[in-house]
């Protein structure tokens, strides 16, 4: 799995390592793209006027996730 981030107009894949999951605990099953929404509620904040979400160590806007 990958995080797709946009930062100066240029797309970038982040892989998802241990590191990033282990402050996440999953209850319950979830598929990739559940995973990406925890992952988006973690990592982001969302700003309504510019309707995005903006990663929140600056490195760029959360646009999604790549499942493999």
């Amino acid at each position: 799995m990958e995080l797709i981030i946009l930062n100066d107009g240029m797309y970038q894949l982040i892989p998802v390592t241990k590191k990033i999951m282990e402050t996440i605990t999953l209850l319950s099953d979830v598929d990739c793209f559940g995973v990406c929404e925890i992952l988006r509620e973690k990592l982001s904040v969302y700003t309504d006027v510019l309707n995005i979400h903006i990663m929140n160590d600056g490195s760029g806007n959360f646009v999604g996730c790549i499942c493999n």
